[in-house]
């Protein structure tokens, strides 16, 4: 049995906080480069140059990339072969704490949903734990932004509703929410499981590293066409037209009941921002 203390877990997920605030993974920065080439649209070139231009600016001076620095979501792999000295939870956050406070990273949380008074530091966080086989952790950071979440949505379709059904509620979702996510975007899609785990394999999809193609040769080209339907909205980046609405569309697909067919869709703006590390 390995042990960890969890002062090593706060230190761990202080420096993710700023980290993925800072710096825009190079993924995203590579995918958003080539589209800029490929944007037909002048102010839609314009806007995505300048949007390369404030991640390198975000990443020289350490940064915010965005002043939505988000509500603080963290994924965590937790070998069964680890004990962790200390409270693990209260651990996370108190380096979300620390993070946010140290970092100059704005303070989105409120401690009730209809009385919204500020917590101040950015807690409580969003954590969300999967124990797997091995003696390490292993923290995912992702920041999300109130702009792009308010824009997702999830529907229990009628499993008659197939396919079609599904990815015509995609790209209902994109052009509904036009500019307001901020795009381009990543479209990460759950189908699936139940209502929340739906939900959850929505978001867990935007950690998909962009470019890379499902796994399963049926999502992967369900990914394709739904990107071609997505880009070909005319939505553009800002919602201001072109082509590059999205600029990848990720799936996790789970079982579920014989009655059912959940689909749920979570917009990521195109600050598409998480760090990950491994204790």
């Amino acid at each position: 049995m390995r042990e960890i203390d969890a002062k090593q877990i706060i230190s761990a997920v202080k420096k993710l906080c700023m980290d993925a605030n800072y710096y825009l993974v190079e993924d995203v920065l590579t995918a958003l480069k080539k589209f800029e080439k490929d944007e037909e649209s002048p102010l839609g070139k314009e806007i995505l140059n300048q949007i390369i231009k404030n991640a390198d600016i975000a990443s020289d001076n350490q940064m915010p990339l965005c002043q939505d620095t988000g509500l603080t979501v963290v994924f965590v792999e937790v070998g069964q072969e680890v004990h962790v000295n200390g409270d693990f939870n209260e651990a996370i956050q108190e380096g979300v704490r620390q993070g946010y406070t140290e970092g100059y990273l704005r303070k989105s949380i409120v401690e009730d949903p209809l009385r919204r008074k500020n917590t101040g530091d950015n807690t409580p966080a969003v954590i969300s734990t999967k124990f797997v086989a091995g003696d390490k952790i292993k923290l995912t950071i992702l920041p999300k932004g109130g702009g792009s979440e308010n824009m997702s949505r999830i529907k229990m379709l009628k499993p008659a509703d197939g396919e079609q059904g599904v990815k015509d509620f995609v790209v209902e979702t994109i052009r509904i929410a036009g500019g307001n996510p901020c795009p381009p975007l990543i479209v990460g899609v759950g189908i699936g499981g139940s209502f929340d785990k739906a939900a959850y394999l929505a978001k867990y999809a935007l950690l998909r590293k962009v470019g890379s193609k499902h796994p399963d040769p049926y999502y992967a080209a369900m990914e394709e066409e739904l990107l071609k339907r997505i880009n070909d909205t005319g939505v553009g980046p800002m919602g201001l037209g072109g082509w590059t609405t999205a600029i990848a569309v990720h799936i996790e697909a789970h079982p579920c009941h014989i009655a059912s067919l959940p689909v749920a869709v979570n917009t990521q703006c195109h600050s598409a921002r998480h760090k990950t590390t491994i204790i």
